[in-house]
């Protein structure tokens, strides 16, 4: 059985299976909007409260730090009670389709992205404060200018939320609904068919997945790498 399904699995890869490349293609324009929204709200978020002189900065590192970890089921039931018909957004119409599933996983990565960010932003003002300061520059220049200063380990961050979107399946599954050939990602794909028996396709589509998050995986360190080489 587990020949077969391993036989079928790479017969689908080697073909290049229509329904497994747009299975493939949602997942990553689905994720890749989530990381590019995340990224608008979750950059400015985290160097806004690592530069805050506000007695609240402390509870809201806390605060982004905690939301690291958010069970992803916790917030796909948050959205879908947002989406639903009798929820506050329900008029958008956004449950059941791509725009709901981006929706849900911006705000399963914003938190993230901002942590990571703040904690980069951070470490980038300790050794530029003093020269920020003779040159008096205001609090929005300075993140302008550490954004820009600390933009390749900014560049992991980003990737570190990509990854997090693109493998994840309990609030795309719960706001997508899993719709054949319309909100059906890679991971809800393969949990649905290995429910089935269906292994082959659940394999291939399990084989892309650890290859991308592999490859996104190895960006990050590479870049990681090439940043420490260019500051040793």
């Amino acid at each position: 059985m587990l020949y077969d399904a391993c036989l079928g699995a790479l017969d689908l890869l080697v073909q290049g299976d229509a329904a497994l490349r747009d299975i493939a293609l949602l997942s990553l324009r689905v994720s890749a909007s989530a990381t590019l929204f995340a990224a608008l709200i979750g950059l400015p978020l985290g160097a806004w409260v690592a530069l805050s002189r506000s007695r609240l900065r402390t509870s809201f590192a806390v605060l982004l730090n905690t939301s690291m970890g958010l069970p992803p089921v916790v917030v796909g039931l948050v959205v879908y009670l947002l989406l639903s018909r009798s929820g506050p957004l329900g008029a958008l119409g956004w449950l059941f389709t791509p725009t709901g599933m981006i929706f849900a996983q911006t705000l399963l990565i914003t938190p993230i992205i901002a942590a990571l960010a703040r904690q980069t932003i951070e470490d980038a003002h300790v050794g530029l404060a003093d020269w920020f300061t003779s040159l008096g520059l205001t609090r929005w220049r300075r993140v302008k200018a550490l954004l820009f200063e600390a933009r390749f380990s900014l560049a992991v961050a980003l990737l570190a939320g990509f990854g997090r979107a693109i493998a994840e399946v309990g609030a795309v599954m719960m706001v997508g609904g899993n719709i054949a050939g319309h909100t059906r990602v890679m991971t809800t794909t393969i949990a649905l068919e290995t429910s089935k028996g269906d292994l082959p396709l659940a394999l291939a589509l399990g084989v892309l997945l650890v290859a991308l998050v592999l490859l996104v995986n190895g960006l990050a360190q590479a870049l990681k790498a090439w940043m420490e080489r260019r500051h040793g």
